[in-house]
Parts: structure tokens; C-alpha cells; sequence
């Protein structure tokens, strides 16, 4: 995996580009300069881990032949001192489905995705205590 990183002002707002050319924009706080035009480094770590958990429960839940009409994550991010930096010590997902889902099997691909399949969540659990909760909405 390679990632190109392209400075766009003469501040923070930066541009990354991975090697199929597609592109991402990230920007610094303002309290620091930044011009808060796009998502900041630590906001693309929580929507990565979202994003990586949720193609994995699609995936699952389709093999166990769920009609999963929609599926929506919030991910809340608590950031605590570690020498100078502010990382990650308490991550809570939670996802909403919307479609005929089993409420168990909803609950196991949340496990399976958080324990065995998704390598930004794996990344983050050295540091970070992981949680998650989940509602379904028939549809």
C-alpha cells in the first residue's frame, strides 16, 4: 500500500492520493492554523473504522441471507494525553440497521467484524477500548 501526500494552500489543507489516483482532502484545526475545509487526520481514523466495520457486516450479513435495506454507523472518539500527542483511549460504534435483520445475527456480525475482520479496528484496539451497541428498524 502507498499513499502520496500533496500540500494544496500555503497552511494545512493537504491531499492524498492512493495508487488507483483516487483522492482525499484533510485539513488542520483551526486553532492551529488549519482552514477546517475537510475531515482531520484523527476524524479520518474514527470514519476508517466505521467504514472498515460496516463492509464487513455487509458482507456477513449478506452470507447469512439478511435483507439489509440500510446501515448507518456513529462512532464517538474519546482522546486522552499521551506525552505531547492526544490519542484514541475509548471508541463506541453504534450501528443501525434498517431491513429484515436478525437481531442475533446483527449482533454476531458486529462481533466478527470487531474481533477477526477489521484491520483498522485490530489497529486501534492496542490503544483504545473498543465498544459498540446497535438498534434495528424493520423495514
Amino acid at each position: 500500500m502507498k499513499i502520496e501526500i500533496n500540500r494544496l494552500d500555503d497552511a494545512f489543507l493537504l491531499q492524498s492520493v492512493n495508487e488507483a489516483g483516487k483522492t482525499i482532502l484533510t485539513d488542520a484545526n483551526p486553532e492551529i492554523g488549519g482552514g477546517d475545509q475537510a475531515f482531520r487526520p484523527m476524524q479520518l481514523l474514527l470514519a476508517a473504522a466505521g467504514s472498515c466495520s460496516v463492509i464487513d457486516i455487509i458482507l456477513i450479513l449478506k452470507k447469512q441471507r439478511q435483507r439489509l435495506d440500510d446501515i448507518k454507523v456513529t462512532i464517538e472518539g474519546h482522546r486522552e494525553p499521551l506525552g505531547e500527542a492526544n490519542i484514541f483511549r475509548k471508541i463506541h460504534l453504534h450501528y443501525r440497521f434498517w431491513g429484515a435483520v436478525d437481531a442475533l445475527k446483527a449482533e454476531k456480525a458486529i462481533q466478527l467484524s470487531m474481533e477477526k475482520y477489521c484491520s483498522v479496528v485490530k489497529t486501534l484496539e492496542s490503544t483504545a477500548h473498543i465498544t459498540t451497541s446497535f438498534d434495528i428498524i424493520p423495514t
